[in-house]
């Protein structure tokens, strides 16, 4: 009895140092979680970001709920996978979709209510105004340095006048015999701790927000962390009627829409620049379906999207394959060396492949020009720049389809090939009718994948030739633009346009997903070879 209770000691022992680290990580990953939800939840609320506060709450709750207890032992293992797929995957798909009922661009970036806007205009309007001085600025404080309160000492330089204004306030002269004067700046403030530079730049939010008036239509701003000026809005905003007046050329704006978005649209016709984020239900989508000059772009560029993504899996898979059975042979020597330069391409980061192709691609200077002693003009011609994006990607793509055939040639057994030369069968029967159908069947899925991937393969297009060559300055596609990198010029170059970009997006994302499963449903044809 001695005995067994001495063997079994050291295990208690275990088990409770083990169940005390347990505790101690669960404490420590869920007290984490406390801290990052607690400092994320009142930046989500600042910024008004519902959908991530919803998820930031689920998630830390689901968290405690898990982890806190033993029960719920499948959850605990469903858990992780299942917010990476939320955050990464299904969240941004519903937030693109959100976002193409909506006119979110360049227009109302950053004022996502009317409210926002209206003093977006009234700031943007704000100017100094004429002879007005240009003071010499110290903030002093009778409190924290970066949290104030603070107090403005301002001197005009011309005058050599000295003033005070705090928040809501005017200016009023200060006490000369409370304040230090020195070069026509305050450097000392009786009572008072001025802040240095580095001080004022730190607290610059506060102190900006400080609510100076001069008079009913002027008041101080700063410039800077020494200067301030005297500053009046151009456009005054009337609640009552829900227009704008500009005080300098007397022109009303009042709100009309403009396109699918309302804007303050002045007598003459002419809009403000700033508009607020408005639901505008299927207007994208309409837009992109009924544009005759959008549809034909959105067309031709599907096309060559299908064109490119086909062509390049097919090219790969062809030459991957022919490499793979051609080093599967056992009789050629140097296998191994032959395998690690076919990889080469493959370790190389693709950004700069595409990078040095493009260099050689250069009809004046360019490697394959001075090689093949030939003057094509490979990046300006359309089908010729065709053609180098799908060369280029083919030497770029070949090694994956080489590894993956090489990995599926060598799990077909032996015997099965043996028993085609036994009945006759030559080597290029074999490999046709029998190699490449058993070989088709672990790769094609790999091959669906290879197909979405170049569907939607930015890089190999922004990269070699930036969606050109254009035919005219302005296109929003270019010869060799897929449909992605269209709507990437479409989202960020010139007038931005996210949610007509976002509506394209999710167009793509059906098309791509309709294309992936007629795919899938073919290739079920191949597990009848099993």
């Amino acid at each position: 009895m001695m005995s067994i209770a001495s063997k079994n000691a050291p295990r208690s022992k275990r088990e409770k140092t083990t169940t005390i680290t347990s505790v101690l990580i669960r404490v420590l990953v869920l007290g984490g979680a406390l801290a990052l939800a607690a400092y994320l939840v009142p930046l989500l609320v600042h910024y008004r970001m519902w959908v991530w506060l919803v998820i930031v709450g689920l998630a830390t709750s689901a968290m405690f709920l898990l982890y806190s207890t033993k029960r719920f032992v499948p959850g605990k293992y469903l858990f992780p996978g299942t917010f990476f797929l939320s955050v990464f995957l299904i969240i941004p798909i519903v937030l693109t979709i959100q976002m193409s009922f909506t006119n979110y661009g360049d227009s109302n970036r950053g004022t996502r209510t009317k409210d926002e806007a209206i003093a977006a205009i009234i700031s943007n309007s704000v100017k100094q105004q004429p002879n007005s001085p240009t003071y010499n600025l110290s903030v002093g404080t009778t409190g924290n340095v970066t949290d104030g309160p603070f107090t403005l000492f301002l001197v005009d330089p011309s005058t050599h006048e000295v003033f005070t204004a705090a928040a809501g306030s005017t200016l009023q002269p200060a006490d000369l015999a409370k304040v230090t004067v020195d070069r026509d700046k305050v450097t000392a403030a009786e009572g008072y701790t001025l802040l240095n530079p580095k001080q004022v730049n730190t607290a610059s939010t506060t102190i900006n927000a400080l609510d100076i008036a001069i008079d009913d239509t002027h008041f101080l701003q700063l410039r800077g962390f020494n200067q301030a000026i005297v500053v009046a809005a151009s456009m005054v905003y009337d609640k009552n009627s829900d227009t704008f007046t500009d005080t300098t050329t007397g022109m009303t704006y009042s709100v009309q829409k403009v396109g699918d978005s309302d804007f303050y649209v002045g007598q003459d016709g002419k809009p403000l620049d700033q508009s607020w984020q408005q639901n505008i239900g299927f207007a994208n989508y309409i837009r992109l379906f009924t544009d005759s000059t959008l549809l034909s772009h959105f067309g031709q560029a599907f096309v060559w999207t299908i064109s490119f993504a086909f062509g390049s899996v097919l090219l790969t898979f062809i030459v991957g394959f022919f490499l793979a059975l051609t080093l599967n042979d056992d009789r050629i020597i140097g296998r191994r060396l032959y395998r690690s330069f076919l990889l080469l391409p493959y370790a190389i980061p693709g950004f700069i492949s595409l990078l040095v192709w493009a260099n050689f691609y250069d009809q004046q200077n360019g490697l394959i020009n001075n090689l093949l002693g030939t003057n094509i003009n490979w990046l300006g011609d359309p089908t010729w720049a065709k053609v180098a994006v799908l060369l280029t990607n083919l030497w770029m793509g070949f090694p994956y389809m080489f590894i993956v055939c090489t990995g599926a040639l060598q799990s077909i057994p032996s015997d099965v090939k043996e028993a085609a030369k036994v009945d006759g069968a030559t080597g290029l029967q074999t490999t046709l009718r029998i190699t490449a159908p058993l070989l088709l069947v672990a790769v094609a899925p790999l091959l669906v994948s290879s197909f979405a991937f170049n569907f939607n393969n930015f890089n190999a297009i922004e990269l070699l030739t930036g969606g050109g060559p254009f035919a005219h300055g302005g296109d929003i596609r270019g010869g060799t633009d897929i449909l992605i990198s269209m709507i990437y010029r479409t989202a960020f170059r010139g007038q931005s346009e996210y949610g007509f970009a976002s509506a394209v997006s999710v167009v793509l994302f059906i098309i791509t997903g309709i294309l992936a499963a007629i795919q899938f449903r073919a290739t079920r044809a191949l597990e009848d070879i099993n």
